[in-house]
């Protein structure tokens, strides 16, 4: 199983670029930009609240589980 991170999807959703959720949660725009395309291997609770609150969702509106091929 893999777990997806849809804040690109949450971003356009809310229109808001990335640059303004990195001033806004206070990490850098490249940070931003790995979570986006799914390049980190986790995210610490309290970022990830950061971001809910300032997207005004939960953290379900922002990961998905998937299955992969293999299983």
């Amino acid at each position: 199983m893999d777990i997806v991170v849809t804040l690109d999807v949450m971003l356009a959703t809310r229109k808001m670029r990335s640059k303004e959720l990195a001033e806004r949660i206070g990490l850098s725009e490249q940070n931003v930009s790995l979570l986006k395309s799914g390049k980190v291997r986790g995210i610490r609770f309290d970022t990830l609240a950061r971001i809910c609150d300032v997207l005004g969702c939960q953290p379900g509106d922002l990961l998905c589980r998937t299955k992969d091929e293999t299983g």
